[in-house]
């Protein structure tokens, strides 16, 4: 039963110490303020550098072309690869575990420079790819409007076009539809089909929402570049690691271009799952290090909690000296020394949990009224998730009551006659 009279008691007792209550506390209140607020910017960070390659799928890569380092079959070294349509079919045939190979060309983002595009007395420069359909698969995109691109577009040439949501800006007026309008791309005319919008955040998401896909097919009669390609991205199948994949692509291509099998300058490939992988230790060595100064600064302040009550219990020597003499058990004393040091505890760490969820929430808010353009690029909103939050502080009220032992253990050893006589 909740016991009226002892609660008052404690509540007295810290009243008639306020300083010293108030700095015992400080302790207790800053180390769960800390926990909450480094696991709330921790999340916050994770959550943005996860928003930031959300463009890629997990088990995609990257692959290509350079100049050679090293002399092979005969050929000089610093030969420049080039890579063909015949490739990619080579690469869907010759390796296991693949799903999709997109042959890929650019104009702008490489060494062709951007594209100018027109539309009406509107003109842009953006970056113009060359894709398959298929490419959705590895780059996904958010559709805002219309349709991406299909196998019919690629298999017929279209003259279509799908415009990322930073160029229909530039290019339509506010409000106006873009399907169905024709734009020109270095004198040629395509339709917009489509417009989307990358899942990304930060500048790789600026870069996609300016640009423009055609069909593969279309893009080199148009462009002349006939059966090149400028890269390769493919995607390997569910539950194949795209790391061998990734070795077994580079080694087939090496033999086809007659790369020396110890040159790793004549091709470039990024490995979106090796990537994702460090990015994840990474985060999670970050949160055993957020995880190990919230614990050790909670522990500090306990330890504080724990000297405080032996202070306490030493002052009040005399008192218990009196409750021993009248007949108070020792569970009675031990009962409300460990409740005093529970209940210093339980109010400091709740102070602390609030406070802390305050200022994430207050910080949360402030960057939700920043416009799109302005918001940080790797970082998120900070949240912390409220049952870790209560489990660590239901966990720091039971080693405060743990705290409260050791004086409570020397209060009950204390002599009656002795405690009697003491100043």
């Amino acid at each position: 039963m909740l016991d009226v009279d002892r609660w008052q008691e404690i509540w007295g007792t810290l009243r008639r110490n306020r300083l010293r209550a108030v700095l015992t506390a400080c302790g207790v209140f800053w180390g769960v303020f800390m926990l909450i607020v480094m696991l709330g910017f921790g999340h916050g960070l994770s959550e943005g550098v996860r928003r930031g390659m959300a463009g890629f799928a997990s088990n995609s890569m990257y692959v290509w072309p350079q100049r050679t380092l090293m002399p092979h079959d005969g050929l000089a070294p610093g030969r420049f690869v080039r890579l063909t349509l015949d490739d990619a079919a080579a690469v869907r045939a010759g390796v296991r575990g693949i799903r999709v190979v997109a042959p890929r060309n650019e104009l702008g983002g490489g060494r062709r420079g951007a594209a100018n595009v027109r539309r009406g007395g509107k003109t842009g420069s953006f970056r113009v790819a060359g894709e398959i359909a298929e490419i959705e698969l590895i780059q996904p995109v958010v559709l805002e409007r219309g349709r991406f691109l299909n196998p019919l577009d690629l298999a017929e040439r279209r003259k279509v076009v799908v415009i990322g949501a930073a160029a229909r800006e530039q290019l339509f007026a506010p409000g106006e539809d873009p399907i169905g309008a024709s734009i020109e791309i270095r004198g040629a005319y395509f339709m917009v089909v489509g417009v989307f919008r990358s899942p990304q955040t930060g500048d790789e998401a600026e870069r996609h929402n300016t640009t423009l896909f055609v069909p593969l097919t279309t893009y080199a009669r148009v462009f002349g570049t006939g059966e090149q390609v400028g890269n390769f991205a493919i995607l390997a199948q569910d539950g194949v690691q795209s790391s061998r994949v990734e070795a077994d692509v580079l080694a087939l291509l090496g033999r086809r271009h007659h790369v020396h099998p110890a040159d790793r300058q004549a091709f470039g490939s990024f490995n979106a799952d090796r990537e994702m992988r460090k990015v994840a230790g990474l985060f999670d060595a970050i949160n055993l290090v957020i995880w190990f100064v919230g614990v050790v600064t909670l522990i500090a302040g306990v330890i504080g909690v724990s000297n405080i009550m032996l202070i306490v219990v030493k002052e009040r020597t005399r008192e218990i000296g009196v409750r021993k003499a009248v007949g108070a058990t020792p569970a009675s004393i031990i009962a409300q020394i460990v409740q005093e040091s529970t209940a210093l505890t339980a109010v400091a760490g709740g102070l602390g949990l609030m406070f802390g969820v305050t200022v994430l929430e207050l910080v949360g808010t402030a960057m939700d009224s920043l416009p799109p353009g302005k918001q940080p690029s790797m970082f998120s909103r900070p949240e912390v998730d409220i049952t870790i939050a209560l489990a660590a502080v239901g966990v720091l009220v039971v080693f405060g009551a743990l705290a409260g032992v050791l004086p409570a253990r020397h209060a009950v050893n204390i002599n009656p006659v002795e405690a009697l006589r003491a100043d």
